[in-house]
């Protein structure tokens, strides 16, 4: 920055070229000894100077409009690694912070049209945490309430987002969805208490994991804005350097579950304007979604063993994985997402071309790779999607384009999956993330 500065000041005042590399050389020199003190190097992929610049978006009603139309941007490190373009839509820049924006304004809004929450009543939903946030933002701003339930071992930074939007926050221990004090099963019975007392619409559970509304909202939503934005990527005039030749928008989709939404509307949007776009799901450990993709089975080892650690699995990731199926994963396999196609396992031609495993310490590696060489401080879930989208990458060759999703920033993570002393606790202290490949601590599927 300060080489640039100083090359704009000369240009400016016409001063001679020649002095320019005794400044730069400087510069530089210093950068790269901090880097090497630091333990990271300068991405040698970066450019050096930003000449592009994009208008703003005009002014809008009010802050539920700036939900979507996030921007899409091309991983340098990643897509030099594998000699694809590697996107990532950057949901973090939803004003409420994640993917789940979009989320909860399609559950709400659907909600209150259909009369099932009225205006000032009360949503209540069980979350890990960013669903949480989100149905917080959006219900305040709808004019309602909310009641969160989540587990007690959720990073501390959520529940305090949420209770700043004055949500009720209510935390429970971990239990298996079975028993009737699991969060999500103690936020239903919020709902019922509140219609019970109060009448129709008073209390409404947003069942992000069964409502249909979350496939709507990325069906609807994400998939069409990607599929729009890589047309855009057809020209080179927003200066970004693309190396796919395949001919298509884009060639694959990748990303984790938790509820399912995701990957199944944006699946189901692609794969209706180009049915070759492959689309694959990316899978921490502990889940059963893997197996369910490969093999038709929701089926984990250490489940199968008795061997869990930690409900509901054993991962240091947050809002993504699951051991059950969902009615919005049941779209993304074939199926029509209701309860009763869902319990008849009625599957019809899965959207997924494939999946692939994310441990807890690439996901680690990863975060820490990305900071340090793109500059993106990013959360668990995001930080999982791109290391399958890294796995994709290599699996496709040259050439391809690859899209996931950035759900959430570093910031709601900082006391856990960005803590050195809580990733040391687990035996996940990252060691490999200074190389220049990051093959190097990504493992082979």
């Amino acid at each position: 920055l300060v080489a640039s500065s100083a090359n704009r000041r000369r240009a400016s005042a016409d001063t001679s070229v020649s002095e320019a590399p005794t400044a730069v050389t400087t510069v530089r020199s210093i950068a790269l000894s901090l880097c090497d003190l630091f333990g990271a190097c300068p991405p040698p992929h970066a450019p050096t100077t930003r000449s592009v610049h994009f208008p703003p978006p005009p002014p809008m009603p009010d802050v539920l409009a700036s939900i979507g139309n996030t921007p899409l941007i091309r991983v340098n490190s990643l897509s030099a690694a594998t000699g694809c373009d590697v996107l990532i839509k950057c949901e973090f820049a939803n004003p409420g912070g994640s993917v789940k924006d979009r989320v909860a304004l399609r559950i709400i809004t659907e909600a209150l049209d259909s009369g099932e929450l009225v205006e000032g009543g009360t949503v209540t939903e069980g979350t890990a945490g960013s669903t949480g946030v989100s149905l917080a933002m959006v219900a305040r701003a709808l004019g309602c309430n909310a009641h969160l339930a989540l587990p007690d071992d959720a990073a501390m930074e959520k529940p305090r987002l949420m209770e700043s939007f004055g949500a009720t926050v209510e935390r429970v221990r971990p239990v298996s969805i079975t028993h009737k004090d699991h969060f999500v099963n103690v936020a239903r019975r919020r709902a019922e208490e509140l219609c019970q007392s109060n009448g129709r619409g008073a209390g409404y559970f947003a069942d992000q994991f069964e409502n249909t509304a979350n496939f709507r909202s990325h069906l609807e939503g994400t998939g069409p804005e990607i599929w729009r934005q890589c047309g855009d990527l057809a020209s080179k005039a927003n200066g970004i350097e693309i190396v796919s030749t395949s001919g298509r928008r884009l060639d694959a989709f990748i990303c984790a579950c938790g509820t399912g939404g995701t990957l199944a509307g944006i699946a189901r949007y692609l794969k209706s304007k180009d049915e070759g776009i492959e689309c694959h799901l990316v899978d921490p450990q502990g889940s059963s979604l893997y197996n369910k993709v490969k093999r038709g089975v929701l089926y984990n080892r250490v489940e199968a063993e008795g061997k869990r650690l930690r409900n509901p699995f054993d991962t240091i990731t947050e809002g993504v994985g699951i051991n059950r199926l969902t009615c919005n994963f049941h779209i993304a396999i074939g199926g029509d997402g209701t309860q009763a196609g869902k319990t008849a396992g009625n599957e019809g031609p899965s959207l997924l071309s494939g999946a692939f495993k994310c441990s807890d310490r690439e996901a680690v590696e990863m975060s820490r790779y990305l900071a340090r060489r793109d500059g993106l401080f990013l959360g668990s879930s995001s930080c999982v999607n791109i290391v399958g989208a890294a796995k994709l990458a290599r699996q496709l060759g040259p050439g391809h384009r690859v899209v996931t999703i950035a759900c959430d920033s570093g910031v709601r993570h900082l006391t856990k999956f960005w803590s050195g002393e809580y990733v040391a606790s687990h035996g996940l202290t990252p060691t490999k993330y200074t190389k220049n490949d990051p093959f190097e601590f990504l493992d082979d599927e």
